[in-house]
């Protein structure tokens, strides 16, 4: 599985790979050089400006630099900065460049060429201001191809945050480990494509990292999934109750039918007297029961997992059903109102206890949470308040645990902005819930499935397309194989208005 690394773990890796044995110069020839193949392996042979920063960064470019003129490319470079104030490995690199070194300007950039994005890395922590920031404002006005470094520089490789400005890359290499800037919006649409390189840490460093984030992928909790068992039988595979409105039923009835989806045995709609000919004019396969039952069904053992929120009302009756499940012992998830009924007094929920999965998106979120920060920071500090596991929505959503564990769905594509897919995925995790996987995994397996789903739907996705799509990534991740794109975690998302200038190499 891919973890994601903070700057702090990245440095870390770096140290103990030194420490270890494995020589600095070693480590930034070895970037230099993944950088220069990836771009040999993707682009016709072409005019390169590398633009060079002050520090290590600087240094990989050097070495990228040199590669390229040794393989016939025309390169230019140009340091930001001064040859003799480069320190340590970086000044090593700067000698072994036999070419000349010029000092930036925007004229370098005329006649359209690849520039080589090595000012700073991922681990910039001020926003870019004078020459760095008008040559990435000029990069991006001209709309020139770009390989970036490490980072886009300008992106926090914590956060994925914009700092004064950033480049609009086609590819960017980084190595060892993905970062968080990565991953979050809206680093990871900047980098383009990505490509995380070996350069030779090894990967036991990583036991003593300990990292707690990843990009949430089936390898992080396929071993969880809950499979019918050949001895099994409806019964053990769980019983959903979906709590629904009198008024906006077609958000239960979403949320059931996923639940059902995602291998519920049995899914019970509960809902007020006045709504019931409308649930039970859906789904035959869904039991339909009256919200007077609601007392009866949490004190039955059987009915062990809940959905509230989806359709339900604002007000003082979904509390009560949200407090009424979780006091029982129920594995709930709490979505949409469920969440804004607590606006007023969320403590009352976490002071209930068990570990519920919430599933606020940012404006559910701010109601409830005063966190300020990245998303990946908000959903952990959430988390960690609530003791519930938080399900951060968004096109980079965010699953954090009580424990500090959190995951980024990368995967998630743009057709699921449609009403009810919330709906959709609060039922999934709900169903998996079910049958009993642990609230951690069964909320980051329900974001991927959903963004698969939807993936694979393409254009013109409605809500209910999304469930009619299960079907087919359960059979993927039952034949062990990946769906259609999955081998791409970092997707080249480079927006229709900034098209690429020309082919890559085939």
């Amino acid at each position: 599985m891919s973890c994601l690394l903070s700057i702090k773990e990245m440095y870390a890796a770096d140290a103990a790979a030194m420490a270890d044995g494995v020589a600095g110069q070693r480590l930034m020839e070895a970037a230099g050089w993944q950088v220069a193949s990836a771009i040999r392996r993707r682009f016709a042979r072409r005019r390169v400006v590398v633009l060079c920063g002050p520090g290590n960064n600087g240094g990989d470019g050097f070495v990228v630099a040199r590669l390229l003129a040794s393989w016939g490319w025309p390169v230019r470079l140009a340091l930001l900065g001064e040859v003799d104030h480069l320190k340590g490995d970086a000044a090593l690199m700067a000698a072994r460049w036999r070419g000349g070194v010029t000092l930036p300007s925007v004229d370098l950039l005329d006649d359209d060429p690849l520039v080589v994005d090595a000012l700073f890395g991922a681990g910039l922590t001020r926003p870019l201001d004078g020459l760095a920031r008008q040559l990435v404002e000029a990069i991006n006005l001209r709309r020139l191809d770009v390989v970036a470094v490490d980072m886009p520089s300008g992106v926090d490789g914590d956060t994925g945050a914009v700092l004064g400005a950033a480049p609009q890359a086609l590819l960017t290499v980084t190595f060892f480990r993905p970062k968080a800037g990565h991953a979050l919006m809206p680093g990871r649409l900047l980098c383009g494509e990505l490509v995380v390189a070996d350069i030779g840490i090894p990967d036991a460093v990583l036991a003593d990292l300990a990292p707690r984030a990843w990009i949430n992928m089936p390898a992080l909790w396929a071993g969880r999934l809950p499979w019918p068992e050949p001895e099994g039988h409806k019964y053990k595979r769980g019983h959903l109750l979906v709590a629904g409105g009198g008024a906006l039923t077609g958000a239960a009835r979403l949320a059931a039918c996923a639940g059902r989806r995602a291998g519920a045995g049995l899914t019970t709609i509960v809902a007020p007297a006045e709504a019931l000919p409308i649930y039970r004019a859906g789904q035959p396969g869904i039991i339909v029961q009256g919200m007077e039952t609601w007392d009866d069904l949490m004190a039955d053992r059987r009915r062990n997992a809940a959905v509230l929120g989806p359709g339900l009302g604002i007000g003082g009756t979904t509390r009560r059903l949200a407090l009424a499940a979780l006091a029982a012992g129920k594995s709930c998830v709490l979505d949409a109102d469920a969440l804004t009924s607590f606006a007023e007094d969320p403590a009352a929920l976490w002071a209930v206890g068990g570990t519920p999965v919430l599933t606020p998106h940012d404006g559910e979120f701010a109601r409830l949470f005063r966190h300020q920060g990245d998303r990946l920071r908000r959903a952990r500090l959430a988390a960690a308040e609530s003791g519930a596991v938080v399900l951060l929505k968004g096109p980079d959503t965010v699953v954090a645990a009580p424990d500090g564990r959190a995951a980024v769905t990368v995967s998630a594509p743009a057709n699921l902005a449609t009403g009810g897919s919330g709906d959709v995925l609060a039922g999934i995790i709900g169903g998996l819930l079910a049958q009993g996987m642990p609230p951690f995994d069964a909320a980051c397996a329900a974001a991927w499935m959903h963004g698969e789903a939807a993936t694979a739907f393409g254009p013109g996705l409605i809500a209910e397309d999304l469930i009619d799509g299960l079907p087919e990534v359960w059979r993927h991740l039952a034949e062990g194989r990946q769906p259609p794109g999955l081998n791409r975690p970092m997707p080249d998302c480079r927006p229709p208005t900034q098209p690429r200038r020309r082919p890559w190499r085939t």
